[in-house]
């Protein structure tokens, strides 16, 4: 039998797998940077049990991706952003990150209470 705690973590999965899978390769810019965190926050938030999703494009990353490119954007990857999700299931919460780790853009949960 699946426990509450384990469905709230199974939850944070999915709205992670569906956060980076949906939006990876989105063409991004320094001038669109807000209104795409804006919408793949509400895009997650959208799902059943998130209570809250925080997503932080990393203007330093972005600028330097951009400083030698004749292009003025470049494609979302997970190296240019930071995520935070809170989910709530049958009275557990589930807090998790995104963000890099050694070169891997790592999904993880922060807590279970």
């Amino acid at each position: 039998m699946v426990t509450d705690p384990q469905t709230a973590c199974f939850e944070a999965g999915i709205k992670f797998g569906t956060l980076y899978h949906q939006f990876a390769g989105t063409p991004v810019s320094p001038a669109s940077a807000r209104s795409l965190e804006q919408a793949m926050a509400e895009a997650i938030e959208n799902q059943p049990y998130c209570e809250s999703v925080s997503v932080d494009i990393l203007d330093d990353e972005l600028d330097a991706e951009l400083a030698d490119s004749t292009a003025d954007y470049t494609e979302l990857t997970g190296r240019f952003m930071e995520v935070e999700m809170r989910i709530e299931y049958e009275g557990v919460t589930v807090q998790t990150k995104m963000e890099m780790e050694d070169g891997y853009p790592l999904m993880r949960l922060v807590s279970v209470e």
